[in-house]
């Protein structure tokens, strides 16, 4: 699909990744819309990309509806990147008493990361049903998975599950969405150069960047940006996790 003159929103768009993927996508000529918590920095972000930002928690069908109003005025919505998300609660199963972790914790990752994600996809794909079809295709949806999903880390039960079931979502999605020519791919980045991690000392983001095989460094919004934005634009490319880490594989913590 081309990227010139499409309707696009992009979740968790005021910062980080999806900043980043919504920077890419209005320098190629997509029309975006940022879809943001309220309080985050999405009224700056929009202004200064041109973008429309609309403050919403993903779990909020209306305003999940909302934001999806606001791209369709921009014309039919072609593309949605979904980068927003929360970190685990580095919770043990079990802590050093015995004691075992808080269900309410575990529940408040998974009900942000998967459900979340489900509401997203589910509320955007209904939308994308209802175009015509554009270079035989109606719409192209991108998730963001984690290498959690693959090697979660002691502490990442909750993270994990909720990336690993992203990840399980994403051929389901495209197998149930191919009689509307939707297309549904997931990211699962490695180590991030994000605000979250910009909190770490520089001594600890140099130790996670020298663990990196190949390139040596954190990834950026900016390799995000470009895996998603090649995502939408390749038609073949369909019910794929994507792993964006430089080939590293976590260790157990």
């Amino acid at each position: 699909m081309r990227i010139l003159g499409i309707s696009a929103l992009v979740t968790g768009g005021a910062s980080g990744l999806g900043l980043g993927t919504a920077r890419n996508l209005t320098q190629r000529g997509a029309q975006v819309v940022l879809l943001d918590l309220p309080g985050s920095a999405g009224e700056q972000a929009a202004a200064e990309l041109g973008a429309t930002f609309v403050a919403a928690d993903i779990n909020d069908s209306e305003g999940v509806e909302a934001a999806l109003d606001a791209a369709e005025r921009n014309g039919p919505l072609r593309a949605v990147v979904h980068c927003a998300g929360r970190g685990g609660d580095r919770h043990r199963i079990l802590d050093k008493d015995g004691t075992p972790g808080p269900l309410d914790a575990f529940a408040e990752v998974v009900r942000v990361n998967l459900t979340g994600t489900y509401n997203v996809l589910r509320l955007a794909a209904a939308r994308m049903s209802g175009n015509e079809p554009l270079q035989e295709e109606r719409g192209a949806i991108v998730l963001t998975a984690s290498v959690a999903a693959f090697e979660g880390q002691i502490g990442q039960t909750s993270y994990a599950a909720s990336k690993s079931a992203v990840r399980g979502i994403t051929i389901v999605a495209a197998r149930d969405l191919a009689s509307w020519q939707i297309r549904v791919n997931t990211i699962a980045p490695g180590i991030m150069d994000t605000p979250m991690l910009a909190r770490l000392r520089d001594d600890i983001r140099t130790g996670l960047a020298a663990s990196v095989p190949y390139p040596k460094r954190l990834g950026t919004p900016a390799d995000y940006a470009q895996l998603a934005t090649s995502i939408i634009e390749n038609p073949y490319l369909n019910g794929e996790v994507i792993r964006l880490d430089g080939a590293i594989r976590m260790a157990p913590r």
